[in-house]
């Protein structure tokens, strides 16, 4: 069960990555589009706007696999020095917190994007609606709450934590 739901997490890592990967060559399409016409001619309104909506679902999109790659940053010179059985143990403890920390992330940002679908806020520059890269990034922080979710269930049954 564990290594199903191990695969599934790296597949949805992986798609959601792959996602973030498009917005960010979208980003870097707009970012030359807008130097070239702010040279030739005149700005792309509202870059700066589309730049902050789609590097928002980057970062969200990325963390997961990022998780899933242990890329992040890890201190472990105190933990080191105590057995393995409590550096398991705090590894389990620090997972499950993380986990339900980035639940409630994912909760919050969508009833934040809830209330925008039913108030139709739109974004001030372009006036576009602006609820979909918020409901993103919370899939985002879902998803890296389920990683963290295997990463727990795969520490307490002692199997290797990549």
């Amino acid at each position: 069960m564990i290594d199903r739901l191990d695969r599934l997490s790296e597949c949805l890592a992986k798609a959601l990555t792959f996602l973030a990967g498009v917005f960010l060559v979208c980003m870097m399409l707009l970012a030359c589009a807008n130097m070239v016409f702010r040279a030739m001619w005149a700005p792309i309104q509202g870059t700066f706007e589309l730049m902050g909506f789609m590097g928002a679902v980057v970062a969200a999109f990325s963390l997961a696999f990022s998780q899933r790659q242990k890329s992040h940053i890890a201190v472990g010179l105190l933990l080191n020095r105590f057995p393995q059985a409590v550096q398991r143990m705090t590894d389990a403890l620090t997972s499950l917190i993380s986990c339900l920390f980035f639940i409630f992330c994912g909760l919050e940002t969508t009833k934040w994007a809830a209330f925008l679908v039913q108030t139709g806020e739109l974004s001030e520059t372009l006036q576009i609606i602006y609820h979909p890269f918020v409901f993103a990034t919370a899939t985002g922080c879902f998803a890296l709450s389920f990683v963290l979710c295997v990463d727990t269930l795969k520490i307490l049954t002692a199997r290797k934590v990549q």
